[in-house]
């Protein structure tokens, strides 16, 4: 079953479809302005990196850290600019996700859902508030990235599995059945098959996607 995330203006081919499929699951991890994705599937009896992407989220209009450039302006102003920023990074995890179900489409892959890992969880005030400290600008430009990824998502129809990021292993050798030494093991060989790069951003978001392919092994 080809999961209903087909829109208007994405175009994505369903001429693979009509041959056998497997179901792949993409893993998230945001940066300001850019985040790393990777897709796992499970080929045979081990899941498999099957793409990986560095997906941008930022025009060239837009400033990298939109609350940091809003800390200097004055309340309207900073309105302003974080809703033009906000307004371009969402448009832009929507399009970098739609790319990325097409391309696993066109290899026989089904995007079965998607992971985001998240921070610790602080809650966020007003923008008034965001941009008093320089901690609170922090989680509040992630926060921003990571909304942006899974509003993306939703916006495909796509079930959505956001962790914490801490407690991604303790919940990955849950649901996988594993001790965490073996995960980190298998990860660290599935890095092995790909060559560089291969770094905390990959490792995170690979054992994220396999986490989401063990909780959504179908459409």
């Amino acid at each position: 079953m080809l999961w209903p995330a087909i829109r208007r203006g994405l175009h994505i081919s369903t001429k693979t479809f009509r041959e056998q499929v497997i179901g792949a699951a993409i893993g998230m991890r945001a940066h300001s302005g850019w985040a790393v994705a990777v897709a796992v599937a499970r080929l045979g009896q081990a899941p498999r990196v099957v793409l990986r992407k560095r997906i941008e989220l930022i025009a060239e209009d837009t400033p990298k850290q939109p609350y940091h450039a809003a800390q200097s302006l004055n309340l309207k102003a900073a309105e302003k600019l974080i809703g033009h920023c906000k307004e371009t990074v969402q448009r832009l995890a929507r399009e970098e996700l739609g790319a990325l179900i097409r391309e696993l489409q066109s290899r026989s892959f089904t995007v079965t859902g998607v992971g985001v890992l998240l921070a610790s969880g602080r809650a966020l005030g007003t923008l008034a508030q965001s941009l008093a400290s320089h901690a609170a600008i922090h989680t509040a430009e992630g926060e921003l990235f990571r909304n942006a990824l899974i509003e993306a998502a939703k916006h495909w129809r796509l079930p959505v599995v956001p962790v914490k990021e801490r407690e991604l292993f303790d919940r990955s050798a849950e649901k996988l059945g594993r001790p965490v030494d073996e995960i980190r093991e298998r990860i660290k060989e599935m890095g092995a098959q790909l060559g560089p790069p291969w770094r905390m951003d990959e490792k995170l978001s690979a054992l994220l996607a396999w986490l989401v392919l063990a909780e959504r092994p179908n459409t």
